[in-house]
């Protein structure tokens, strides 16, 4: 390596050029002065040598050295900032008939209405991401709900109105509609403007990765998402490309983990991993759920995992491994986002869900760190579904008494454990600009 050679250094080399140049004149000044006092000088030779010999020595007593040399400083240019951006999850989308019922209307269908008291904890993030459980009916098919789902359209552009920007879309039920039905539902997320990640409409979209490319200053980190389902409750799959599968009952992870390097080779800062197992209706992670986790953990791949399927809430853990070695925050299930379940057909925990929240830190030189926390939320089935934050109610709303919504809150803080903390207030964006994109997988 070259030695350096900065402003520091080059100042100190002008100090030596100038003292050396001083002593030079005041050696030749005692040399005059040895002339004049080696010899008698004559009145004559006194007034013509006087101006030359006297000269010397008042020269060099009077003289000021050399001003060091100009040195030109270039600022260093500051450090490169971390990128700092804000992430909301949620739980599962599962519109069944009253629900849609709920959000119809004299001229069509308005989701958004449903979803008012949950909004401001969507909106305000730099990625929003939702699960869409159900595919879109297809042209000529109505909606429908269990067992053979399928949801009106409108409902994507009301997830988009509401501040997602994009939705895993692997599921036990994603090929519901057949390929009409993937086909559908991912043309209605791209005339919505949403990202959408776990189903395909033929092999190249399927060889893609979805991203969230996200810009603060002159800096762009990006955020792969992939989505990766259990099975299809036993519903054919025409073609291998239209949903991401993976073994859950072997407990095998590989094909999820295989599909976070590929979208790292095709230039992922960070990878999110959305996995659609295991067990309905139990709190608890199932063994094969926790092997799962772990392996993916393991793997060094994945920055965040997010759970679904189970339909109520579940623990979120800082797991062993992860990229930095640090840990993956790991939310096994985050419940229901919006549905039609309750006490009423199922366990009263599905009323309710986790919204999820991470403050994702990206330091120039690649590390990520992860915060996370999770705000506990519910849907009023009897009140035309309508969403809310549970603490934003301490005192009831709709059909939800004061002693049902602190029910149900106990119920969200129990299963989401210690780990990670409560949030009572909507994130907010940290970021410049996001912008999403699809990549190819590189092999």
């Amino acid at each position: 390596m070259p030695p350096l050679v900065g402003p520091g250094h080059a100042r100190r080399r002008g100090a030596r050029l100038a003292s050396a140049a001083v002593a030079v004149l005041v050696a030749a000044a005692g040399f005059s002065a040895g002339l004049l006092s080696a010899r008698q000088l004559s009145p004559a030779d006194t007034v013509a040598a006087a101006p030359t010999e006297i000269a010397a020595p008042v020269a060099s007593s009077t003289r000021t050295p050399s001003p060091e040399p100009s040195v030109s400083v270039t600022p260093s240019p500051e450090p490169p900032e971390p990128v700092r951006f804000t992430l909301v999850a949620a739980g599962d989308v599962l519109p069944h008939t009253p629900v849609d019922d709920s959000a119809s209307t004299a001229g069509g269908y308005d989701f958004t209405a449903l979803m008012t008291g949950v909004r401001p904890y969507i909106e305000g993030a730099d990625v929003a991401i939702c699960h869409m459980e159900v595919p879109v009916a297809p042209k000529g098919v109505a909606p429908s709900g269990y067992p053979i789902f399928s949801a009106p359209s409108a409902l994507v552009r009301d997830l988009a109105a509401v501040g997602w920007d994009g939705c895993s879309t692997a599921s036990n039920h994603s090929v519901d509609r057949g390929t009409a039905g993937v086909d559908a539902t991912l043309a209605a997320f791209e005339r919505n403007g949403l990202q959408h990640a776990g189903t395909a409409r033929d092999a190249d979209e399927a060889a893609q990765t979805a991203f969230y490319d996200v810009r603060a200053g002159d800096r762009t980190v990006r955020v792969a998402h992939v989505s990766f389902a259990y099975g299809t409750n036993g519903m054919p799959v025409a073609h291998p490309w239209e949903v991401n599968l993976f073994d859950a009952d072997a407990a095998d992870a590989s094909p999820i983990i295989a599909a976070a390097k590929k979208a790292r080779r095709a230039g992922a800062d960070v990878v999110v991993a959305s996995v659609h197992c295991c067990v309905e209706y139990r709190t608890a992670p199932t063994d094969a759920q926790r092997e799962i986790a772990r392996q993916i953990a393991r793997s060094g791949q994945v920055d965040l995992y997010i759970g679904h399927h189970a339909h109520v809430p579940q623990p979120i853990e800082l797991l062993p491994g992860g990229p930095s070695g640090t840990g993956m925050w790991t939310a096994f299930g985050l419940g229901n986002f919006l549905s039609n379940q309750d006490g009423w057909c199922c366990v009263a925990d599905t009323a309710s869900g986790e919204l999820l929240s991470a403050t994702f830190t990206v330091d120039p030189d690649g590390a990520v760190a992860v915060d996370v926390g999770w705000t506990p939320i519910t849907v009023d089935r009897r009140d035309s579904h309508a969403m809310h934050v549970l603490t934003d109610i301490p005192d009831g709303a709709g059909t939800l008494s004061a002693a049902e919504v602190a029910t149900r809150l106990a119920a969200v803080r129990a299963a989401a454990g210690e780990e990670a903390p409560e949030v009572d207030a909507p994130v907010t964006a940290l970021a410049d600009e996001v912008t999403t994109t699809r990549a190819a997988k590189s092999s």
